[in-house]
């Protein structure tokens, strides 16, 4: 079987995402034994996850702040890492009250004075940041972990706006607040978008306030006209529609969004000081996103292929199918250029139909897998047939 046979069987049957990777390592992944694959394997089609809900994934649902969209992660591939960005998942749509057209952004709090930056200035500065996942840290199995993707951002590195003022010494601490007025209740969440950050954290992440994404300016569901970006942390920590920085002391009590997320970043219980809360950092993390069963000499052959995110996601990999089971490497693993994602694929033949649920470890790792090891990012499939 060669290279364009196997390319026009998946793109055929509508196993898209198997033209995305590396078709020297597909091959050799579905030829690795003869005797199994034979010469004419059959894509039959995907197998959904169970226990998951259905909704709409990649439109907009709901207003303000109950405002939702969810990212198609199984569309992602190896050749296609980026989000458009009328896909990129939206936490919280804008505020129906929100006039973007007239935005100045406030430095205050603990400085010898004051400073206004007109967000035409931020414009003007603006250039490429390099492309960064982003992940809801309350990304939902119920919507498929639709709360993640990865876009290239275009802003100003917030060294540069710490270089504007001039803080007192007990001005250790910033306080980053965005726009979080609405015209109408939430059912779901608390109004009141802020983050306290040590100064240095926002350094060392190389954290910036981002005006556009994919090329374009911020829509405002995505933050416009200026929201901020920490590489590496989680989504509820990158303020959208900033228009306050204020530099506050190492005792200032934790914003209403830092303990709403609290458990959500895994602290411990919800500190009432802004200073005693742990870097929301993004762990290591993967799920399988797409399930492929394919018919090979009269023997049914499942393809699991998946995505990795967080510190060391290129790694190796292991995955398992039942709590009972030894965990096992996955057959391949592709990294994508920059902050984005891995991608790794196994071949799986169950022993048996039934219920299973798969779940994937990254060992000798010395990296934060607390959400994984917890199963969170598990996901279930029925196999009626081997």
């Amino acid at each position: 079987m060669t290279r364009r046979e196997i390319l026009r069987q998946s793109l055929l049957a509508g196993g898209f995402w198997l033209s995305g990777l590396d078709q020297t390592a597909l091959c050799r992944s579905l030829t690795r034994r003869r005797a199994d694959l034979g010469r004419e394997p059959s894509f039959l089609g995907v197998v959904p996850f169970s226990g998951e809900s259905n909704p709409p994934m990649g439109e907009p649902l709901g207003t303000e702040l109950d405002g939702r969209l969810f990212t198609d992660v199984s569309a992602i591939t190896p050749h296609t890492p980026l989000t458009p960005t009328e896909r990129f998942f939206v936490r919280t749509r804008a505020s129906k009250l929100l006039d973007p057209t007239r935005w100045d952004i406030q430095i205050g709090g603990l400085v010898s004075k004051a400073t206004t930056i007109p967000v035409e200035d931020l414009a003007r500065k603006s250039r490429a940041m390099g492309v960064h996942l982003m992940e809801c840290s309350g990304n939902p199995r119920a919507a498929h972990f639709g709360m993640i993707s990865a876009a290239e951002w275009d802003g100003v590195p917030f060294e540069e706006i710490l270089g504007k003022a001039n803080p007192q010494a007990s001005g250790t601490h910033v306080l980053v607040s965005g726009f979080d007025r609405y015209q109408e209740e939430s059912m779901t969440s608390v109004p009141g978008a802020s983050w306290i950050f040590r100064r240095d954290q926002l350094l060392s992440s190389q954290a910036f306030l981002a005006t556009g994404m994919n090329g374009q300016l911020l829509s405002p569901d995505h933050g416009a006209p200026v929201r901020l970006v920490v590489p590496g942390w989680y989504g509820c920590v990158c303020i959208k529609w900033v228009n306050q920085i204020d530099f506050v002391a190492a005792d200032a009590p934790a914003t209403a969004q830092m303990r709403e997320y609290a458990s959500r970043t895994l602290q411990k219980g919800v500190p009432s000081l802004a200073c005693d809360y742990e870097p929301a950092t993004i762990g290591s993390a993967a799920i399988p996103i797409r399930l492929e069963k394919w018919r090979v000499d009269q023997k049914i052959i499942y393809r699991v292929a998946g995505i990795g995110w967080g510190p060391g996601s290129s790694g190796k990999w292991q995955i398992r199918f039942s709590p009972e089971e030894e965990f096992i490497p996955v057959d391949t693993v592709v990294a994508a250029v920059g902050d984005t994602w891995s991608f790794w694929s196994y071949r799986w033949l169950p022993k048996k139909t039934g219920e299973f649920t798969i779940r994937l470890r990254l060992p000798g790792e010395k990296h934060d897998t607390r959400k994984l090891s917890s199963g969170y990012y598990d996901r279930s499939v029925e196999i009626p047939e081997i």
